[in-house]
């Protein structure tokens, strides 16, 4: 059954934890191994450290117009969240399989690696190549040197299909991220003579609230795009830290922001006009008072945003294997931006919701993993085919 297929590697990859912050060489090493016994060669590209390794292999032949699957192996951690099954260890109930990464998105890795014999059975006259990062959920870190691998190594894919839940529908469209930290540093003194000190906390207040006037800004409707939800570019502060006591007028503050953007807009110039604003009303006054006060800007994480047109031959590809049209946007954000920057036409379509990711008991339907492993099949069918799709 189709669905025997993908479950027992669904249970193998779920038992991984595969947490951010933890390395995925397990499961990587694991899927290398699966692969090597079904003879195909498969490459590991690895962090500095060589504790994440990002996985790339390719079956059919060597030539232009193949499809690339693509997958983060990472998942948000489980501390805290109110599970009722073992987050790590695969289980059914209701027609539903649950685990951290079940719908984001080990399910759509487990149906991709159940496809591979056949792929290898199939006479494929285009090929399919399968591309598994890390660090995905910390800001798409882990894809950058896999991109630099797959562009030097594949010839021109013809599409990118990264499996984000999407209920397999296909969607074309995501806004962009840009994760920034702020440091500000001020002048401690007793708290009786705060106004002999500079106060890094008042002082990161008012940096965050000419974010909100950003922010406000960016709401306007003329910068609307009813594609999206929201249909605006959006800021917020989501980690602050500082001060170490109340009597003490506190010396560090430092806060987390990020820019939600639109794939038509930039969101370093978030980052600059915050910057300008410090350097030309905050600093002046604060070194005034002390002056090596300091305010510093750090990058922390970026990626683009997706904008595929419904007219593209990437996008129709999908539609004829999804069987749908019904073309949309998501609100999370994935890899595909720099896939597509990469030169590679990308389409977002995998099994599950992220209605469930990043939740307690995430789970993935028995139903759409079988429908993900019968679209492989149309895929190897397609890539098959003298003139392709």
């Amino acid at each position: 059954m189709s669905e025997l297929r993908s479950r027992a590697l669904l249970e193998r990859l779920v038992g991984f934890a595969t947490v951010s912050r933890d390395s995925n060489l397990a499961l990587i090493e694991f899927v290398r191994d699966y692969l090597q016994r079904l003879g195909v060669h498969s490459e590991l590209i690895y962090n500095t450290e060589r504790t994440k390794a990002n996985l790339l292999a390719s079956i059919g032949p060597s030539v232009p117009g193949g499809v690339v699957l693509s997958g983060h192996t990472d998942v948000v951690p489980v501390d805290g969240q109110a599970w009722t099954v073992d987050p790590f260890c695969l289980s059914e109930r209701d027609g539903k399989w649950f685990g951290r990464g079940t719908a984001d998105m080990k399910g759509y890795l487990a149906s991709v690696l159940a496809a591979v014999p056949v792929f290898l059975s199939s006479p494929l006259r285009r090929p399919v190549h399968l591309a598994f990062s890390y660090d995905e959920e910390v800001g798409c870190l882990g894809v950058h040197s896999l991109l630099e691998v797959l562009v030097r190594r594949v010839p021109q894919p013809a599409l990118c299909l990264i499996g984000e839940p999407t209920q397999l529908q296909p969607v074309l469209g995501h806004k962009g991220k840009l994760a920034m930290r702020c440091h500000v540093k001020g002048s401690a003194c007793h708290s009786a003579y705060a106004p002999y000190g500079v106060n890094a906390i008042e002082q990161a207040a008012r940096l965050m609230g000419r974010l909100d006037e950003i922010g406000a800004e960016l709401a306007e409707p003329s910068r609307h795009d009813p594609r999206f939800d929201p249909a605006f570019s959006t800021v917020q502060v989501g980690v602050i830290q500082g001060g170490t006591a109340l009597n003490i007028v506190p010396a560090d503050c430092r806060f987390d922001f990020e820019v939600r953007a639109l794939p038509d807009f930039d969101p370093h110039g978030v980052a600059e006009q915050l910057q300008a604003y410090a350097e030309q009303t905050l600093l002046p006054a604060m070194q005034a008072v002390a002056s090596d006060t300091a305010i510093r800007f750090e990058k922390l994480s970026a990626y683009p945003g997706l904008a595929t047109s419904s007219d593209s031959a990437a996008a129709q590809w999908v539609a004829r294997l999804c069987g749908s049209e019904a073309f949309s946007t998501v609100a999370f954000g994935t890899e595909g931006g720099l896939f597509h920057q990469a030169g590679v036409p990308t389409v977002i379509c995998g099994p599950g919701s992220m209605d469930q990711g990043h939740k307690p008991d995430e789970y993935v339907s028995v139903e759409e993993m079988v429908a993900c492993d019968r679209l492989m099949d149309r895929l190897a069918s397609y890539l098959s085919e003298p003139n392709g799709p």
